[in-house]
């Protein structure tokens, strides 16, 4: 596995370099960007060389893929990304039954074109939407995958749980479309409610002792992309989930 860290979950502790300083203190190689890193690629890139980090995978907006996309390519070559994905669609733009999801994926998949003919791999990143049943009874995520089929899928697993749905169904059945994970966890019942609910990797209530096991049985996916969506302390949820991870997959 190649372990990564999601730039979001540090995005309220900055400066940039005393996080990416910190991330390669506790152990971590690769790092995933967001818009939020964007600005200065070559500024970023610099950082992040300075501490031993790569950038294999990237999150784009939807607005940034089909309006700029030559700015998407040029950015993500600089900072050495090689999967991108589409992370997220606002609630006031997410259609509302199949026929709109089904046109939404073929948005997606006219991107993956123009992605994959520049180099890049290109999938969609769920969150918990995608398994909520539309107003006639589809689920967004299904019809996102049989409507694209080549488009890629950065699964996120507690999303998923908190959408109602089971992971190891999903993987079982769609693993093959699976080229990325982000390891996330959900704490108990009443618990971290200042983090949103959120637990730091491995303090939860996520089985991932086996869901690591199903994920390298079903799926090629290698890339394990650490998040927590709003940690108290950034340093804390890095290192301790890091360590987790590498403890439970020895």
């Amino acid at each position: 596995m190649n372990l990564s860290f999601q730039l979001y979950s540090a995005r309220n502790f900055q400066p940039w370099a005393d996080v990416l300083t910190m991330l390669a203190g506790t152990g971590y190689q690769n790092v995933e960007g967001f818009g939020g890193v964007y600005e200065d690629p070559a500024g970023f890139r610099a950082l992040m060389d300075q501490n031993g980090l790569s950038m294999p995978s990237g999150h784009f907006s939807i607005d940034a893929l089909e309006g700029d996309f030559d700015t998407v390519v040029k950015t993500a070559t600089t900072l050495g990304v090689e999967r991108i994905f589409c992370p997220h669609l606002v609630a006031d733009k997410r259609p509302s039954d199949k026929a709109g999801w089904q046109d939404f994926a073929q948005r997606l998949g006219a991107v993956g074109e123009k992605a994959r003919a520049a180099g890049f791999g290109f999938g969609w990143h769920n969150h918990d939407f995608e398994f909520v049943p539309a107003v006639d009874g589809s689920l967004p995520m299904q019809v996102l995958l049989d409507t694209a089929p080549d488009l890629d899928w950065e699964a996120d697993i507690a999303w998923i749980i908190r959408g109602g749905a089971d992971p190891f169904d999903w993987i079982s059945r769609h693993g093959d479309r699976i080229t990325a994970v982000h390891v996330k966890d959900i704490a108990p019942a009443g618990e971290c409610a200042d983090e949103d609910g959120w637990a730091d990797v491995g303090q939860g209530t996520v089985d991932w002792t086996r869901l690591f096991k199903e994920i390298g049985a079903h799926t090629p996916a290698k890339l394990m992309v650490m998040e927590h969506d709003n940690p108290s302390d950034a340093k804390r949820f890095a290192s301790r989930s890091i360590d987790w991870v590498r403890g439970a997959t020895e």
